[in-house]
């Protein structure tokens, strides 16, 4: 049974790590502005693990080291330099080929991969992440870069015609937008970042990047292949609170283009600060309450195993994690038996460990949180079912699974963002259904089950709800080509490699009357290449 007391003893001693995990402390001053490798010589942010270390004195948190909190003027640096970089789509990098931006992107990518090792250690160390998902970040990351660079070819392939229309001739393509500002979230500071950085700068945009405030130093090894790979003022990095460096970049008006994953609340709350909204592009992934219905005729091995990964993937820290348990009441008992299992067969441990489950988690906040969902569920009627659940040490939360779940109860509703699974049995459909049109998000579910007739029916009600049904399986975000949104809450515009190119770019398209005397300039002007936009040229 996990108590207290054995968590404790499951974090290491500092012999017990090792040798090629052991992180020295990592003293960040670089930040990178218009191209330079600056070093902050103001307040600095200490940098702790989720790893707690056990001594002589009890557990003692691992320090990594410390970032930049760097100010208002740092910012307005940064904006100035994307500004100019942008130079109203003069400078360098907008007006730079699509084929000339792919090779500079090409050459980043090259040299990312090199750091590899430095950078899955780092994610391990920062927010408590496996090493096998960390190792699957990073490479997923490196797998969507290089994506992003053929469907930007097959766009400028599709686009590389002339289009004639009702006597008149043009050529229709797609042009960067302005400076655009990243902000990603903590559970995927890498991978979810670069989903939104990568397409931004392939089209032609200068970036102002802010790091989380878990995953800040996971960055640090690239800093000079940015410096090094893009013309000065195309990447800048700001360190710091939210409210000090992204207030001022909003209000300021310089911002395009909003890239932020996190609250609704959040984003929100940037949106407001610009004082030209209908100029400002949002690009919003945000929360969700994912749910999965899991119908009498549902085989139970699959939704148990599916379910699992679902729930527990990165301890749930993830949008796309099933938050939100309807089981048949007719299989109820069976589905928590098997699932009950299958939580207490998951190794918890730390990240560096073989086959680990559980991990420690980033945000110490987030076990009182948990812990208040569980007491909150208990009193109001709901029992944690599995040996065990709730227990918790330091930033270890050992999975519970509550039911029966009830909508009088906050985790029926909140999203959890972490190990505490709620259940509900229902008989009648129109439970689940009604869940989630009542809900204030709507980015996935899953169905598991076998009826043709059933599936087909949830099918056609739940595709008005969220943005995608998961016939059994897990909510997702991938395969990466797929589109990734949500309504309501959820999301604001639409991520995936394809999908992504257009939210940080606009249609634009040079026309003319269809004459001889333009024929003619055009074919000139392409012929001799006397205009990057203006091209039949094929990528290749």
């Amino acid at each position: 049974m996990y108590m207290n007391g054995v968590l404790h003893d499951i974090f290491p001693k500092e012999s017990d790590i090792p040798t090629e995990y052991q992180l020295a402390d990592i003293h960040q001053t670089e930040y990178l502005i218009n191209g330079e490798i600056r070093h902050w010589k103001g307040p600095m942010q200490e940098v702790r693990s989720p790893i707690f270390i056990r001594t002589g004195n009890g557990l003692e948190q691992k320090r990594l080291g410390s970032y930049p909190l760097m100010g208002e003027k740092e910012a307005m640096e940064a904006l100035r330099a994307a500004v100019e970089a942008y130079s109203n789509g003069r400078g360098k990098w907008p007006a730079m080929s699509v084929a000339d931006r792919i090779d500079h992107v090409k050459e980043f990518v090259g040299r990312m991969k090199k750091q590899r090792q430095e950078m899955v250690k780092l994610l391990m160390w920062e927010i408590g992440k496996s090493r096998h998902h960390s190792e699957t970040e990073f490479d997923r990351t490196i797998a969507y870069i290089n994506d992003t660079i053929e469907a930007v070819k097959e766009l400028d392939r599709l686009s590389s015609r002339f289009t004639s229309e009702e006597g008149v001739i043009g050529q229709i393509k797609r042009a960067p937008l302005g400076v655009v500002l990243c902000m990603g979230p903590y559970n995927y500071p890498l991978n979810e970042t670069f989903t939104t950085m990568i397409p931004a700068l392939i089209m032609g945009n200068p970036v102002i990047f802010k790091p989380p405030r878990f995953g800040v130093l996971v960055h640090r090894p690239l800093l000079e292949i940015f410096r090094d790979c893009f013309p000065p003022g195309v990447v800048n990095t700001v360190y710091g609170k939210g409210e000090v460096v992204a207030k001022p970049l909003m209000t300021s008006g310089g911002i395009s283009v909003l890239a932020f994953i996190g609250s609704s609340k959040v984003a929100g709350m940037l949106k407001k600060l610009h004082p030209q909204p209908h100029r400002l592009r949002s690009c919003l992934g945000l929360e969700a309450k994912n749910p999965a219905i899991i119908l009498a005729d549902a085989d139970l091995d699959v939704a148990v195993k599916e379910c699992l990964l679902g729930a527990l993937s990165f301890n749930g820290q993830r949008c796309t994690a099933l938050k939100m348990f309807f089981v048949h009441y007719k299989i109820a008992d069976e589905f928590m038996e098997r699932f009950v299992t299958a939580v207490s067969n998951m190794k918890i441990g730390m990240p560096w460990e073989d086959k680990v489950e559980i991990t420690p988690m980033p945000e110490m906040d987030r076990i009182s949180y948990l812990d208040g969902l569980v007491k909150d569920a208990l009193q109001k009627g709901a029992q944690v079912v599995n040996e065990g659940g709730g227990a918790s040490c330091q930033t270890l939360f050992y999975p519970a699974i509550l039911a029966p779940v009830n909508n009088e109860m906050r985790v029926y509703h909140e999203e959890q963002f972490g190990p505490v699974i709620p259940i509900a049995a229902f008989a009648d459909i129109e439970t689940p259904v009604r869940y989630i049109m009542e809900s204030k998000y709507g980015q996935q579910a899953s169905v598991f089950g076998k009826d043709p007739d059933k599936i087909g029916e949830l099918i056609d009600l739940l595709v008005n709800q969220v943005c995608r049904v998961n016939i059994n399986c897990q909510c997702q975000r991938g395969p990466d080509n797929f589109p990734f949104t949500g309504r309501k809450d959820s999301a604001e515009l639409t991520l995936s490699v394809t999908d992504a190119l257009r939210v940080f770019s606009i249609r634009t398209m040079v026309a003319a009357k269809n004459t001889d005397l333009n024929k003619n300039l055009f074919a000139e002007i392409t012929r001799e290449h006397k205009s990057k936009f203006l091209t039949t040229d094929y990528l290749f």
